[in-house]
């Protein structure tokens, strides 16, 4: 996936400012972005507070974390099993 220049709070606010009664051309044109890139991103952040994207980044971490001790210890799981086998 493409790194966006902006972060995920400015893009929420830029939508705000949208949602208060600014112009979508007005906003497009001082960031500097296409109306279909402003309108896609109404489409995945609409609706969302900063606090809440926030706690969202929070959350996906814990789970990329959880993913990794799980693998971790499957793997090791795995490799335990595999050892009794051929001791047997």
């Amino acid at each position: 996936m493409k790194k966006t220049r902006f972060t995920e709070v400015q893009i929420v606010k830029a939508i705000k400012e949208h949602e208060n009664g600014r112009d979508a051309k007005d906003i497009c044109r001082e960031l500097n972005i296409t109306t279909a890139a402003f309108y896609k991103w109404r489409q995945r952040y609409g609706g969302i507070e900063v606090n809440e994207l926030k706690k969202v980044k929070e959350l996906e971490a814990e789970n990329s974390r959880l993913k990794k001790m799980y693998a971790d210890l499957s793997l090791l799981h795995y490799a335990l099993k595999d050892a009794m086998e051929k001791k047997l």
